[in-house]
C-alpha cells in the first residue's frame, strides 16, 4: 500500500458506531438505568443522590449538584448554559449529549469532528470558529461570561494554560476536567477502562441534565463494543503519537492501552507508567513490533510519520515498516470520550485487513 493511500485515508467510523450514536440525537427511549458513580475513581458526585429509583424523575438532575473532578469540588446551581470547551473530547461529549447549543466558545480543537457529530455542530459559530488553535487566555474566556469551562486535560486549567481553577471559581465560573484526564493518584484511572469512559458520559449527563441521553449513548456503545472482534494472532504494536528524534507513544494506563487490549495487540510500551510517554527508537527497534498505530493530526500527519519511519535507516528495517503494516487513528479519537469505542471498532477492522503471510 502506498504512502499516499495512508495519507488520504479518512477516518471511517464503523456503520454501527454511526447508527448507534445517531439514535441518541434523534430521541431514542431512555434507558432504565441511572448513573452509578461508585466505580469511578476519578470523579465523585458528593450531592445529591440521583440514583434512588429507575423512574423518569430519577433521570432528571436535582440541583445543587456537587462534582469532584481531579480533587476540585464544583457545585452547580443548575445545568450549565454558557460553556467554553478546551480540547475536542469535551466539545464532542456535549454534542453527543445534545447540548452543543450551549457551547459559546471552543479552544484547542484537535481535529475534525466524526461524521455522526457534524449535524449537531452545524451552524454553531463557536465550534466552526474556535477562539484559538491553542489555549485561550483567562481574559478572553471571561469576556464571554461563561458559567462553565470544561476541559479535556488537567493542565489546560493551570498557570501555564488558560488559568488556575481557583481563579475561575472565585469569579463565579465553574470548571470541570474530564475525569479520565486526571493525573493525581486516586483520581487517575489506573488503568483506564471502558467503565471509566461510560461513567464519565453518565456523569456529564448529570451535570447537563441529560441523563436519558447519556444512558442511551452508553447502552449503544456497550452494544457496539460487544461486536468488536479481538485479534488472536498474538501481534505486538507501537502506538506512535508524535515525535521524530524521540517518539511519544501510548503508555500502559490510558486509551491507547485500552484500545490495543480490546483489539488484541500487545503494547511494546506497556511498561510506561502513564497514559503517554517517550520511548527510544532503540527500544522500538529491539521490540520490532508487528504493527504500528499511526495517530493522524494536523501537526503530525500519517504521511509525515511514515516519512520519519522510512527515512531513518534503522527504523526502515522494522518489519511493520517494510510490510507497511500501519493502522491509522485520528488524534481526537485517541483521548478517552465518546469516540473511544468507535476507535476500537475502526482499528479492529483495519487490523483484520492486514496480511501476515
Amino acid at each position: 500500500m502506498s504512502r499516499s493511500t495512508f495519507a488520504n485515508r479518512k477516518f471511517v467510523l464503523a456503520t454501527s458506531a454511526l447508527s448507534a450514536s445517531l439514535l441518541v440525537l434523534t430521541g431514542c427511549s431512555p434507558s432504565s438505568q441511572t448513573p452509578e458513580q461508585e466505580n469511578n475513581t476519578s470523579a465523585e458526585v458528593t450531592s445529591p443522590d440521583t440514583s434512588a429509583s429507575p423512574t423518569d424523575d430519577a433521570l432528571e438532575t436535582t440541583y445543587p449538584l456537587t462534582i469532584d473532578t481531579c480533587g476540585t469540588e464544583t457545585t452547580f446551581a443548575g445545568a450549565p448554559q454558557k460553556v467554553v470547551t478546551a480540547k475536542s473530547s469535551t466539545m464532542e461529549m456535549m454534542l453527543a449529549l445534545g447540548v452543543g447549543d450551549r457551547i459559546i466558545g471552543t479552544t484547542y480543537q484537535d481535529g475534525p469532528l466524526p461524521e455522526w457529530l457534524e449535524a449537531p455542530a452545524q451552524g454553531n459559530e463557536a465550534i466552526e470558529t474556535p477562539l484559538s488553535d491553542k489555549l485561550s487566555g483567562t481574559e478572553t474566556l471571561l469576556e464571554l461570561e461563561p458559567d462553565l469551562i470544561y476541559v479535556g486535560w488537567e493542565s489546560n486549567l493551570s498557570a501555564d494554560g488558560m488559568g488556575e481553577r481557583d481563579t475561575f471559581e472565585s469569579l463565579g465560573v465553574n470548571t470541570l476536567v474530564a475525569p479520565s484526564a486526571c493525573k493525581e493518584p486516586g483520581y487517575q484511572p489506573d488503568p483506564l477502562t471502558y467503565e471509566d469512559v461510560f461513567n464519565e458520559i453518565e456523569l456529564m449527563g448529570q451535570v447537563f441534565d441529560r441523563q436519558a441521553e447519556a444512558s442511551q449513548l452508553v447502552e449503544n456503545q456497550k452494544a457496539e463494543l460487544e461486536q468488536v472482534t479481538k485479534d488472536e494472532r498474538g501481534l505486538t504494536a507501537l502506538w506512535y503519537s508524535s515525535g521524530s528524534d524521540t517518539p511519544f507513544v501510548g503508555g500502559g494506563k490510558g486509551s491507547a492501552q485500552l484500545t490495543m487490549d480490546t483489539i488484541g495487540l500487545t503494547n511494546i510500551a506497556a511498561d510506561i507508567e502513564d497514559t503517554w510517554g517517550s520511548i527510544s527508537w532503540e527500544k522500538v527497534i529491539e521490540a520490532d513490533p508487528d504493527v504500528i498505530v499511526l495517530v493522524d493530526s494536523a501537526w503530525g500527519t500519517t504521511e509525515k510519520k511514515i516519512g520519519v519511519l522510512e527515512g531513518n535507516p534503522a527504523t526502515a528495517k522494522l518489519t511493520a515498516v517494510q510490510n507497511e503494516r500501519y493502522l491509522v487513528v485520528p488524534f481526537p479519537a485517541t483521548e478517552a470520550g465518546v469516540r473511544s469505542v468507535s476507535a476500537a471498532t475502526d482499528l479492529s477492522a483495519q487490523l483484520a485487513d492486514l496480511s501476515f503471510e
